[in-house]
């Protein structure tokens, strides 16, 4: 028997480790991947993308926010990996009353860490799964910040602009990177204003790759708002992604310094 309590204090049960995992969660979905679940995996999100592979091998269920409740019980899974922020609460309700649902909250590294380490025990995985933290707390250990207290803004959409606040992962790693996120005194995801830009005055706007796909063409946009600040694209999954991607951000970091400073 294999028992803990998940991130938001649900009691997870398993007989035995699971053969029939389903995935709502792309970053949750890619660490599977790294912890060699490639035959127990059975179902993911049309978003989790990586790896590639999998999009064509694997049951699609929906997205994150339109999971499909039917074809995932008709998939008769024995364990189904969700978040608190990315999948809806009566979704995970629907499907806890005939499958187990791990549900992860994770707004820093050590959230991760956490989450990473109950999945390995809870797939049989745990020695993989410490492997995988021990390769990113050495890299995050090993990194030097580069912004020196940089003032930045991060925005995650477009019409309406919202941006990175506080209580949010996006907001630990800028702050881990040692930048200063001049929208951190706001809750979670709040919409903002051209004159909220101008009036917070970010040394740097990160403009990122998802959930909206900012391009070149949004650049000039937001320079003319704020036409003394830097603007840069970003890739999303270095800075929202907590699973196994962890263990490339540092470096990602590094390299983006060394691009904008």
């Amino acid at each position: 028997m294999i028992t803990l309590y998940d991130q938001i204090g649900e009691k997870i049960e398993l007989n035995s480790s699971p053969k029939r995992i389903v995935s709502l969660v792309p970053s949750q979905t890619e660490l599977l991947y790294d912890l060699a679940l490639n035959e127990e995996v059975i179902g993911i999100t049309k978003f989790c993308i990586h790896p590639a592979a999998w999009q064509i091998q694997k049951a699609k269920i929906g997205g994150t926010k339109n999971i499909n409740v039917s074809k995932i019980r008709d998939l008769h899974p024995d364990l189904i990996i969700a978040n608190k922020e990315e999948n809806y609460k009566e979704d995970i309700h629907a499907l806890r009353e005939y499958c187990p649902v791990y549900t992860s909250d994770i707004q820093t590294l050590d959230h991760s860490y956490r989450m990473i380490t109950d999945i390995g025990i809870l797939t049989d995985r745990k020695s993989k799964a410490e492997e995988i933290i021990q390769t990113i707390q050495t890299r995050f250990e090993h990194f030097k910040p580069g912004f020196k207290s940089l003032r930045v803004a991060y925005l995650i959409w477009q019409n309406p602009v919202m941006v990175a606040g506080g209580e949010t992962f996006i907001h630990h790693l800028l702050e881990s990177a040692g930048m200063i996120n001049v929208f951190g005194h706001l809750s979670r995801y709040p919409e903002v204003s051209f004159k909220d830009l101008q009036e917070q005055a970010p040394e740097i706007i990160l403009l990122s790759s998802e959930p909206y796909p900012f391009n070149e063409k949004h650049i000039s946009d937001f320079q003319l708002c704020v036409p003394k600040c830097k603007l840069a694209l970003v890739n999303g999954e270095m800075f929202s992604w907590y699973g196994s991607r962890l263990q490339f951000v540092p470096g990602y970091l590094t390299h983006l310094a060394e691009i904008l400073l």
